[in-house]
């Protein structure tokens, strides 16, 4: 906080509600529970705060409790520390390994959280009231770090049971041995709020325990939203901003949809999936283009080899066609958007009520989406340079697996487009994909707001016309 860094790089939209939370809970060394809908960024929260532990710790080489050689906890350890005093060897520890995490799953016993006897140890001839014969579970094993519980509530209650001791006594017990283990760690937990209430539950004593329940939320605005779908997106192709700002809109719609199930929410990975689909798309087509141009199957690896007789030179084995190389880097258009409703309908809940409408819904959530974006980018500017180009019962086609000269080459110089495509981010000299990505973006926008036709074509192509 003092040098002003950037405490939990890679969290988006939290810096005024949820941070200071966890921060406030951090300092006052309280253990926490973050409450929140599923693609909140609640594990990726939890993991960034390993990067606020020390970056190397002292501990007792061996140690499974990375305990410190000033504070030795087992009487293995301590009697090391007796015997070699101030020659003990030392070991140091990285950050890295003093996080562990555990997804709650119903299967999960009190041996993997807390411990239990090791059958081998008794079989090798060690008392069963030898300390020594446990076997450490997952949360003595992250002793002086941080240890994480996703999907609390899925714990067994006789399971959650076992932690009670973690969070306030901060020892363990296992099977009713005489064995305090003062534990330092720090405990934190997910959770839906839907579960925390209904399919699964966080016991009364064990919610007593954690000193602080924080709720997290999806991004406020559609700049966070925005930004979180660049952040996280793996794109294969260049998505336009207006085509991000679609899809941003449209996981919003669906967030506030009447017919989506509000409990289970709208995952921010939503938003981020239909930006790697729509340049998925793009790929695609350009893939598809490349390969039924002229020429484009007689590109080859390698030297071909010679059948003549006289060619001494060793022969080379077949080789396999090579793909011709794309020209540029290829662009995603606002028609890709159309792929994402069938391909992610089921990252979506619905009312009960909305069986078989599924489709349907988000067709038109995506539709409302196209034509918030394209008023507000495009407000203002003189269109009747597009709207021309259907006159006299004049069609510009375009589709998935149209490409960017043929769409241009059909509209010819339009007056307004380098004003459009000014608009749309796409540059003073846009690239012909990136050209065609901006006018079917405004063929589409036009249509949404009822100034142009639309068919849609047995084979896939969109044809844009006069209304009539």
């Amino acid at each position: 906080m003092r040098t002003g860094g950037d405490r939990f790089p890679g969290i988006v939209g939290y810096d005024d509600t949820v941070l200071p939370e966890v921060e406030r809970a951090l300092l006052a060394g309280h253990d926490l529970v973050l409450l929140g809908e599923r693609g909140q960024g609640k594990t990726r929260l939890i993991r960034s705060l390993a990067a606020l532990l020390d970056e190397w710790t002292p501990v007792i080489p061996g140690s499974v409790l990375n305990e410190h050689p000033m504070h030795p906890l087992t009487p293995t350890s301590r009697a090391a520390v007796a015997e070699a005093g101030d020659d003990l060897p030392i070991g140091w520890l990285h950050r890295s390994m003093r996080y562990g995490e555990k997804l709650a799953t119903p299967d999960t016993s009190v041996g993997d959280l807390i411990g239990d006897v090791d059958p081998i140890r008794i079989a090798e001839g060690r008392s069963l009231g030898d300390p020594e014969t446990i076997h450490f579970g997952l949360v003595p094993r992250t002793n002086r770090g941080i240890f994480a519980v996703n999907e609390l509530p899925d714990l067994a209650e006789r399971i959650q049971v076992a932690l009670l001791n973690v969070l306030e006594e901060r020892d363990i017990q296992v099977r009713g041995y005489q064995l305090r283990l003062p534990l330092d760690l720090l405990l934190v937990a997910s959770a839906n709020p839907e579960d925390y209430t209904n399919r699964g539950r966080i016991i009364t004593p064990l919610k007593d325990r954690f000193g602080a329940e924080i709720r997290t939320h999806y991004p406020l605005d559609l700049d966070l939203e925005l930004a979180l779908i660049r952040q996280e997106a793996q794109l294969v192709a260049e998505v336009p901003e207006h085509v991000l700002e679609v899809l941003a809109r449209f996981a919003r719609a669906v967030r506030e949809s009447p017919s989506v199930d509000q409990r289970s929410g709208v995952s921010a990975r939503f938003a981020i999936a239909a930006a790697e689909t729509v340049a998925a798309a793009a790929l695609r087509r350009a893939g598809l283009l490349a390969a039924s141009a002229p020429g484009s199957s007689e590109v080859f690896a390698g030297a071909p080899s010679s059948s003549k007789s006289g060619n001494r030179g060793p022969l080379l084995p077949p080789q396999p066609p090579r793909p011709a190389a794309l020209p540029t880097q290829p662009v995603a258009r606002v028609g890709d958007a159309a792929s994402v409703v069938s391909t992610l309908r089921g990252k979506v809940e619905f009312e009960s009520g909305e069986d078989g409408r599924e489709a349907e819904i988000l067709a038109h959530l995506l539709r409302t989406a196209t034509a918030e974006t394209f008023r507000a980018r495009l407000a203002g500017i003189d269109l009747s340079g597009f709207t021309a180009l259907v006159a006299d019962d004049a069609v510009i086609e375009t589709g998935e697996l149209v490409g960017a000269t043929e769409l241009l080459a059909q509209v010819g110089a339009i007056p307004g487009l380098a004003k459009v495509l000014d608009r749309l981010g796409l540059g003073d000299a846009p690239t012909p994909d990136e050209a065609a990505a901006g006018v079917e973006f405004v063929l589409e926008g036009l249509h949404l707001t009822r100034r142009l036709g639309k068919d849609v074509t047995d084979d896939g192509r969109t044809r844009y016309g006069g209304q009539g």
